[in-house]
This record gives C-alpha cells, sequence and structure tokens, in this order.
C-alpha cells in the first residue's frame, strides 16, 4: 500500500490488522513533507515530537487490542484556522504569529478523541479571505499538478497536502466554497457539511476564544476518497457541550444506495451564464461526468435554479460580507463606509457596502434566505441530487499582486471578478446545505476538475452515499498529480 495514495479507510485498515504501525505511517507522512513541501508550501508548521508521541501510545493501545475510536492512529493535518493546544494557530495573519492555544478548536478534540495523530497545520490566506492561499507570514502555497497554479483557498494547504500525499485527511472549513473550490483544483475530495452540525468553535475567524457559531460558516474533512468524508464527519459531528443535555444529533442516513440505478440527479450547468461563465473544458468534464451517470442509470436531467444565480450571489454578499467587515480595521471600515452614498449598484459596489451594512439589511437578506430555502426544499421533493459547477476555471495562474477587488479571472477570454468566482459556491452555502466534492476528470491540459454534489438539508450521510455511488459509476476517483511522491 502506498501513503502517499491510498485513502484514509484504506490506511485505517492497515493500522487496525497491525500491517502497517501509525508511527510508521507518521515517518512515512513526515518524510513525504521534508521532501516535497519545499517546493508546495501547503504545511506551514509541523508538530513531529507530540506526534511521534503520540502514534506510539495509538501503537500500544492497538497491541492491547484497546483501539480508540474509529480514527484510531491515523496522522492528519489540520486547517490553520483550527486552534489547536500547544500548536501555533495563525490563521495566516502577521498579529497570530505567535498565538498559541491553551485548548483545541471542538471540532480538533472530537478528531483526537476518535484516535487521529495531529502532526501539522496546513496554509490558508489571511483569515481565510481569499480565492488563492497566499499570506505575508508564510507565502503562497503552489498546487501540485501545477506549481504555477493556484491550489484556491481557502483550505488550499489543506487539499494541496492531501492531494500530494503529505496527509490522508485534513479538517478544513468553508463559508464561500473554501472547501469545495481547493478540491476541485486539486482533484481530491471534500464535504461541506449543512450548518450547524460540525460546531465551529476554536475556528479563526472570529477571535480567538470566541464562543459565537458563525453563520453559513462549516468545518468539515478533505480526503482523498467519500468513505473518508462520513468517517471523519461522524467523529465531528454533534452538538456544543452546553447543548448537549437536550441536543441530539440524528442524521438520518436513508435507504441503501445501491449503485446509481433510479437515482434522480438534477443538473444546473447551463444556469447563470450572464453572472458566471463556464470554461468550456470544466463544462465538457462535467457534461462527461452526467453522461456517465446516466449510462449508468440515473435519471438525469437540466433543471431551472429554484433561485436564480444573481439572487443567491446577493445573498452571500448580504449575509456572510457583514461577518467579515465586523473584523476589519476602524479604517478600513470608515472608508468602505463611504460607498454608501456612492451611486450604482454593480456586484463590487455591492460587496463594499455588506461590507459595513446595519442588521437591518442583513434581517431582510435573512428573510429572503428563508424563501430560498423553501425553494431549495421544494426541488429536493423532486430529486435526490443536484449536480453543479464548483468554479468556472480549472486552476488558474497564481495572481497575487493586486488587491482581490482588482484581480480578474479569464474564462475563455470573458474576464471575471476574483470577488464573483465562487457564486456558485455560494449559491449553496446561504442556504446551509451539504455538498460533497468530487473529481469529474483531467482537463484536455492536464488540470483537475470538480463537481458539486448538493443534498437536501440534513441529508448528508444519505448524500454522502449518493456521492460515493457516483464516483463508483462515473469515476475517476481520486488522481495523484504526475509529481506526487511514490
Amino acid at each position: 500500500m502506498d501513503p502517499t495514495t491510498a485513502t484514509a479507510t484504506e490506511l485505517l485498515g492497515a493500522l487496525a490488522d497491525r500491517s502497517l504501525s501509525s508511527r510508521e505511517l507518521l515517518d512515512h507522512l513526515l518524510g513525504a513533507v521534508e521532501r516535497e513541501n519545499p517546493r508546495l508550501n501547503a504545511v506551514v508548521t509541523l508538530d513531529a515530537e507530540r506526534a511521534r508521541e503520540a502514534a506510539a501510545a495509538a501503537d500500544r493501545a492497538t497491541a492491547r487490542g484497546e483501539p480508540t475510536g474509529p480514527l484510531h492512529g491515523l496522522p492528519m493535518t489540520v486547517k490553520d484556522v483550527w486552534e489547536t493546544e500547544g500548536l501555533r494557530t495563525t490563521s495566516g495573519a502577521t498579529e497570530l504569529a505567535d498565538h498559541v492555544p491553551a485548548a483545541d478548536a471542538l471540532a480538533v478534540a472530537r478528531l483526537k478523541a476518535a484516535g487521529a495523530v495531529v502532526f501539522g497545520k496546513t496554509n490558508t490566506p489571511r483569515y481565510a479571505g481569499d480565492l488563492q492561499t497566499t499570506n505575508d507570514l508564510f507565502g503562497t502555497t503552489n498546487n501540485p499538478w501545477d506549481p504555477s497554479r493556484t491550489a484556491c483557498g481557502s483550505s488550499g494547504g489543506a487539499a494541496a497536502a492531501v492531494a500530494a500525499g503529505l496527509t490522508p485527511l485534513e479538517l478544513g472549513s468553508d463559508i464561500g466554497g473554501s472547501i469545495r473550490g481547493p478540491s476541485h483544483c486539486n482533484g481530491t475530495f471534500g464535504l461541506k457539511p449543512s450548518w450547524g452540525i460540525v460546531p465551529s468553535r476554536g475556528h479563526i475567524p472570529g477571535p480567538p476564544g470566541s464562543l459565537v457559531e458563525t453563520d453559513v460558516n462549516c468545518g468539515g474533512p478533505m480526503a482523498r476518497g467519500v468513505e473518508d468524508l462520513r468517517t471523519a464527519l461522524l467523529a465531528t459531528a454533534g452538538p456544543l457541550p452546553e447543548d448537549a443535555p437536550a441536543w441530539r444529533l440524528d442524521l438520518d442516513p436513508g435507504p441503501p444506495v445501491e449503485g446509481v440505478g433510479g437515482l434522480r440527479v438534477a443538473t444546473v450547468f447551463d444556469e447563470g451564464p450572464d453572472v458566471l461563465p463556464l470554461a468550456a473544458d470544466v463544462a465538457a468534464s462535467l457534461a462527461g461526468f452526467a453522461g456517465r451517470l446516466a449510462g449508468a442509470g440515473a435519471r438525469v436531467e437540466p433543471v431551472a435554479l429554484p433561485v436564480p444565480l444573481a439572487d443567491s450571489l446577493r445573498a452571500w454578499q448580504d449575509l456572510v460580507l457583514p461577518i467579515e467587515g465586523a473584523a476589519l480595521g476602524d479604517e478600513e471600515f470608515a472608508a468602505l463606509r463611504g460607498l454608501e452614498d456612492t451611486e450604482g449598484d454593480d456586484v463590487l459596489l455591492h460587496a463594499g457596502r455588506a461590507f459595513v451594512s446595519r442588521y437591518r439589511t442583513w434581517a431582510r437578506a435573512d428573510d429572503r434566505r428563508q424563501h430560498h430555502r423553501a425553494a431549495w426544499a421544494a426541488l429536493f421533493d423532486r430529486y435526490d441530487a443536484v449536480l453543479a459547477p464548483v468554479m468556472p476555471t480549472a486552476a488558474f495562474p497564481h495572481n497575487t499582486d493586486r488587491h482581490i477587488a482588482e484581480r480578474l479571472l479569464d474564462v475563455d477570454g470573458t474576464p471575471v471578478h476574483h470577488a464573483v468566482a465562487m457564486a456558485w459556491c455560494w449559491a449553496f452555502g446561504t442556504v446551509l446545505l451539504p455538498v460533497v466534492a468530487v473529481p469529474t476528470g483531467l482537463t484536455p491540459g492536464g488540470l483537475p476538475v470538480g463537481a458539486q454534489v448538493v443534498g437536501p438539508y440534513l441529508s448528508d450521510l444519505r448524500l454522502l452515499s449518493v456521492a460515493g455511488a457516483m464516483v463508483s459509476a462515473a469515476g475517476p476517483g481520486f488522481t495523484p498529480p504526475p509529481s506526487a511522491p511514490r
């Protein structure tokens, strides 16, 4: 078994039958980090010695027949937005360069309680706020398929590390596509769970020590297989400690999914080109995936979005950007307040106003959001899942010299602002739906393409079964980048 390409599920099986020890696996991964990370800059902080102690303890427990949980002995990394006890947590911000938390984020603590051995942290843009993974503290993360291109953001270090074989499992986060975009660009799998089932306590942003569960933001796993996502979700999902006396999570797995025959799959590939065009090579990969599903017996039908993409884009701006605006410095906040009296309503002006909007604006947006949720729920009365694009292009060349508001993405000759490039992800985030990002194949230029597999609210386990069946029927599953270590 090659630990750089095996799934976490396969590695857990080898750990359980003692054909591989946790210490051996950890040393193999640390060796991969030493060889490959200098060209990728995906892993930014290591905790090797404590991880070796934890791995050795896991091996002793295995020998006694006393595994600690479903992730027993599995080395993994976490995105550097999750607080980790005794291990630097920066969220890519220079002002947090020396921040060493006294306790783990709740999701990290649950992974450790399930037996995971956390050995490092992966790169993220400053406060997880960019389409690209770059910051002044650690620099830029490169895509393992082509280091001249972005790993996307904000879980770019996480996805690059999984794809390149530096870690078999990651804990990312996603408020606007930060799990799904990097999964698409690096050819990996990711789960953005239904909002509210994986606590975000200990996530930066908000500020260190915050107890607030941030609207729309989700913590979720990233890996090389769907079953890995299921295991990690079950390890992390559940109530906040203060809610536990009367709060239970019982995700219904639904009826067994025996292949894709009879599955009702809606596609929305042709929606919203006036808002966000789709590159021809990405569209072809998505269409090919949908065609293979249909050939395997799924009922695949194009449908109209129940909420127009432009409306979803504005909803995300009105609901999420005020959250980010709360963290702005006084001068930057005051400068954006000046946009309130500026004429015009293009998408960038609207975004600037949203950063400094009042509660009245947010409350009205929340009311619209509830109507959007009802519209999506009605669609899922007719379909098991929706297939949608992740973003308009495959991984694009690094573009970090300008502010994000000035950056443009070339979509087959059409310039698209980076500030709207994740609108396909926003469409599902604000309505709190679970999404599995799955690879659909490679472009003719050899870059990965992914799709969003979207399901009803709180259908996470059922959706993972559906996504797994889709990948089994239509492929390609995880494909290692040509440069991944062997």
